[in-house]
């Protein structure tokens, strides 16, 4: 069967993954682990610089939230009262034919009949529940009294350390906690490559509000974090927010919006932005004895705060900066045949790497020498890759391919042999359009710094 354009689009970025150096398949050598990935040189910068970003966004550029890092492992009294242990599953199916394990809401329906979407099957079990939280054992002993779980979610430990950080930050309302993080699901059917994963991390914000407060603030923080996704380089027109209706929210949710992205696997969701009430912390201060209240000075009254929050995944927006960077052109090799150029268009404030250093000949000591210099210079304000291997179209493309927004060629007009103007200025290339432009060695850091932030 022939495959859509979609999925062999698909198909050449898990491909370019891997060859890249951007994600790895966990466990690869003994044959894998199932929804577990790691990323690799290139992967990893991608990553950072999201996180980096987020934060900066988030925490550094505003004076109303501030950060914490929660600890992966807690009480289980926290899973208890957040209503984790009782109810955080999917109805789960097996099919007896082709003993694929499935989320219920996988099963298709044809002719009136329930049947299996992977072999047509209809022998089917029925549905049960299976909790998504992986078990552990906390101590020297395995039994009941020294069970907890690998988190979920980030969320509830910015609720249980919501006095805390209250008191040491000296916020009013509104104000926000952000974390980053990771968390854990044992995710029935991990798949569409690292979109559903059994381990994976969070940038959530838990932003506390009075009661009168939370639809206005949901509004605004959905346009905030659109913003978001338009500055990393996402077009706008992939971007959709869903308005999650009544039946499909949590109960205790008044309004949710779905940010989703056009993946060649179909509209997906990047981030959920819901306004939570305040249930959360409620759950915490009913079952744990201590107030979680809010005091005002200014009306001396005592309440629970209301919470709004912009929950986004990681590895979601990494694969959706991936897909949407990915592209292919036609460009002149050395000879000036037209060729398949592969591109991945990052953001530069995105990209792995943002500038390539080449000197022009390899063996040339003055060339090679002057290049050095200029990674030098360069190293102190971003992450640089230098490359004197091949024709230099080679190493265009190969930085092209890895998304590196521009390139420095050092040649001979920069050593001033054939006009003495030129000496100390370098070819700089920019990837997308290919256009290339003089400029002094001592403009470069300014120059690449504008541009890439």
């Amino acid at each position: 069967m022939n495959k859509s354009p979609d999925a062999q689009r698909m198909e050449k970025i898990v491909s370019l993954c891997k060859r890249r150096g951007f994600i790895f398949q966990s466990s690869e050598i003994y044959g894998g682990l199932n929804g577990c990935w790691d990323y690799g040189p290139l992967g990893v910068e991608l990553k950072r610089n999201l996180k980096n970003y987020w934060w900066r966004v988030m925490v550094h550029e505003r004076d109303d939230i501030v950060g914490m890092d929660g600890s992966i492992l807690m009480n289980r009294a926290v899973w208890k009262a957040s209503g984790h242990e009782d109810a955080f599953s999917d109805p789960m199916v097996d099919c007896r034919s082709c003993k694929a394990r499935l989320r219920s809401d996988q099963i298709i329906e044809k002719k009136g009949a329930l049947q299996c979407p992977i072999c047509g099957g209809k022998d089917l079990t029925e549905p049960r529940s299976f909790n998504l939280m992986f078990k552990t054992y906390v101590g020297a002993t395995e039994d009941e009294s020294s069970v907890t779980y690998l988190r979920p979610e980030t969320a509830q430990s910015i609720f249980v350390q919501f006095k805390n950080v209250l008191e040491v930050s000296r916020k009013k309302l509104p104000f926000g906690i952000a974390q980053i993080g990771k968390a854990f699901r044992n995710e029935i059917n991990p798949r569409n490559f690292t979109f559903r994963s059994r381990e994976f991390e969070q940038m959530e914000l838990e932003y506390f509000c009075r009661t009168e407060e939370g639809m206005k603030l949901l509004d605004y923080w959905l346009e905030e974090r659109l913003k978001f996704y338009e500055n990393i380089g996402i077009a706008r027109e992939k971007l959709h927010a869903r308005n999650v209706p009544e039946e499909e929210r949590a109960f205790y949710s008044k309004g949710t919006y779905d940010i989703e992205y056009d993946f060649p696997f179909g509209r997906q969701e990047l981030e959920g932005v819901a306004y939570r009430t305040d249930y959360d912390l409620s759950q915490h201060q009913n079952a744990s004895g201590k107030s979680l209240e809010y005091f005002d000075e200014e009306t001396k009254q005592r309440f629970v705060p209301h919470v709004v929050e912009p929950s986004a995944g990681v590895d979601r927006t990494v694969l959706a900066l991936i897909c949407e960077a990915y592209s292919e052109d036609e460009a002149p090799d050395e000879k000036g045949k037209m060729e398949t150029r592969l591109v991945l268009r990052f953001h530069p404030r995105m990209a792995p790497i943002k500038c390539g250093i080449f000197p022009l000949l390899r063996n040339n000591a003055q060339l090679v020498a002057k290049a050095q210099e200029i990674v030098d210079l360069l190293r102190p304000h971003m992450n640089i890759f230098y490359d004197d291997s091949g024709a230099i179209g080679r190493r265009y493309r190969r930085q092209d391919e890895i998304g590196t927004p521009f390139g420095v060629t050092v040649d001979f007009e920069t050593l001033g042999e054939k006009e003495a103007a030129l000496r100390d200025t370098v070819t700089l290339r920019e990837r997308d359009s290919m256009k290339q432009e003089r400029v002094a060695i001592n403009d470069l850091a300014g120059i690449l710094t504008s541009r890439i932030s």
